[in-house]
């Protein structure tokens, strides 16, 4: 384990593509799982995708996980439980709100959700809620490292760093959202970008294809090395951030400031998903999907290798 020899008991409430790839993600650091999901055939289905990535260096210990008959019997005994259930909020407070009364007192419950804030999806818990929080993964999960950690308002210092300490014990890089916003943090920074990348389709500025080159072969390279602000400070040489604030910063308010508001209607719909069909053509998704993945093992291992990157 990264940070730290403790075996903890953890319970996944959900094992669809997010609960599986965090079920991997725990039982791979060293402990133990009971995982829950009411869907049928949800056991199988699960076994057999942990099966699948038992080629890797850092494959899953089958023999770590249970399945639970229903939520009160998974997180009975667990020390942190991470909830993977619909999207839907009424659904999500029913879950959390059954989990916070079976769960142990001193358990800490954190959703998966990718929009709701911990004290919406909290409403409903009277077994201290404010051990609730926001556990929120990307896509590919099991191979992402970032986490997104959303406290409510209320919640106890101990509770946070617990969350924080966890996920990195399974090699996440885990950051700390200090408020409740739509979307948390990455999903807002990624529709900025969406927005921008959605007005130049829709004006005919550019083509989807040539926004995606635009991204994945020029800043995108950089950004998987460093963030954009640490990048922007290296861009200002020996002034570094406070050179390029004070010289570059005024024409990049007017790029800003003209950025576009776009309403996805269907027109543009059409547009986008026309522009992916045209983009993919020919080519094997499953195939991209499998060099993906494949691309970000390597490139993950290889920022490991450079110690002074943040």
């Amino acid at each position: 384990m990264s940070e730290t020899a403790e075996s903890l008991h953890i319970a996944v409430i959900g094992t669809g593509v997010i609960g599986a790839a965090w079920v991997s993600g725990f039982l791979a650091a060293g402990h133990t799982v009971t995982a829950f999901d009411p869907a049928p055939g949800a056991e199988n289905r699960l076994r057999s995708q942990l099966t699948d990535r038992t080629a890797s260096a850092s494959a899953p210990q089958t023999d770590q996980i249970r399945f639970a008959s229903d939520i009160a019997d998974a997180v009975a005994d667990a020390d942190f439980i991470q909830e993977n259930g619909p999207e839907r909020l009424e659904v999500k407070q029913s879950m959390l709100a059954d989990i916070a009364e079976a769960a142990p007192p001193n358990a800490i419950i954190a959703s998966s959700t990718s929009g709701f804030a911990p004290s919406e999806i909290a409403a409903r818990t009277r077994n201290k809620p404010e051990r609730i929080v926001v556990g929120h993964p990307f896509n590919p999960a099991h191979l992402v490292p970032l986490v997104e950690v959303v406290p409510t308002p209320n919640a106890p210092t101990e509770v946070v760093e617990r969350a924080l300490e966890i996920y990195r014990s399974i090699g996440k890089k885990p950051i700390l959202v200090r408020a409740e916003l739509p979307g948390h943090v990455v999903n807002r920074l990624q529709a900025a970008l969406w927005q921008e990348a959605y007005s130049l389709v829709n004006r005919g500025v550019v083509s989807v294809a040539d926004i995606d080159t635009a991204i994945s072969y020029g800043p995108g390279l950089r950004w998987a090395v460093l963030g954009p602000l640490a990048l922007q400070h290296l861009s200002g040489g020996e002034g570094g951030m406070q050179h390029v604030l004070d010289h570059l910063g005024p024409p990049q308010e007017v790029w800003m400031h003209d950025l576009e508001q776009v309403h996805l209607d269907d027109q543009l719909k059409d547009k986008l998903v026309a522009g992916v069909d045209a983009e993919l053509f020919g080519r094997d998704e499953k195939r991209i999907a499998a060099q993906r993945d494949s691309m970000l093992r390597d490139i993950i291992e290889l920022k490991k290798r450079y110690e002074e990157l943040p």
